[in-house]
C-alpha cells in the first residue's frame, strides 16, 4: 500500500508533469506561429513525454492501491522571444522538475517505501538527461543561433528529434 503521504505528493507531481506537458504545447504552438517547425516538433514530443510521466506516477498510485486525485492545471504563457530565451526556460524549468523529483524521493526515503524509491529513480536518471538536453540546445543557439542561417541550422537538428 502507497503511504497516504506520498500519495498527496505524487498526485501533486501528475499536476507538475501535466503543467510540463501543457508548457511544452503551449511552446511548440509559440515556434508554430514563427514558422520554426524544427523547435515545434522537438516541443511536441517533449509535451508527450511528459504526459507520459504523469501516466507513470498515474499508474503507479493505482498500482500501489492508492487513489488518483487530478488537480486543475494552470494556463501556462502563451507570448515568448526567442528559441535562445525558450530554451533558457525550458532549462529553469526542467530544473524545477528535478527539485520536485528529489523531494518525492527524500519522502519515499523518509516514509521507508522501497517501491517508491525504485520507481523514482527512473525519474531521477531521465531528469539529468531532461537538463542535459535542454543545456546542449541552448549552447547550440549561443554558438550557431545569432545568424539567420545558424538559427536556421539549429531548428532542422532539433527538428530531426525521434519519438524515444
Amino acid at each position: 500500500m502507497l503511504p497516504k503521504k506520498l500519495q498527496d505528493a505524487m498526485n501533486q507531481q501528475i499536476k507538475n508533469e501535466f503543467y510540463s506537458s501543457y508548457l511544452y504545447l503551449a511552446m511548440s504552438a509559440h515556434f508554430e506561429s514563427v514558422n520554426l517547425r524544427g523547435f515545434a516538433h522537438w516541443m511536441r514530443l517533449q509535451s508527450d513525454e511528459e504526459a507520459e510521466h504523469g501516466m507513470k506516477f498515474f499508474d503507479f498510485i493505482t498500482v500501489r492501491g492508492g487513489r488518483v486525485l487530478l488537480e486543475a492545471i494552470e494556463k501556462p504563457p502563451a507570448d515568448y522571444k526567442t528559441p535562445l530565451d525558450v530554451m533558457k526556460k525550458v532549462l529553469e524549468h526542467e530544473k524545477k522538475v528535478t527539485g520536485t523529483i528529489n523531494t518525492l524521493y527524500e519522502l519515499a526515503l523518509k516514509e521507508k517505501d522501497y517501491p517508491s524509491q525504485v520507481m523514482l529513480q527512473w525519474f531521477i536518471t531521465e531528469q539529468v538527461e531532461e537538463e542535459k538536453n535542454a543545456f546542449d540546445i541552448i549552447e547550440l543557439l549561443k554558438n550557431l543561433g545569432d545568424t539567420p542561417a545558424g538559427l536556421l541550422m539549429v531548428d532542422q537538428k532539433v527538428g530531426g528529434r525521434k519519438k524515444e
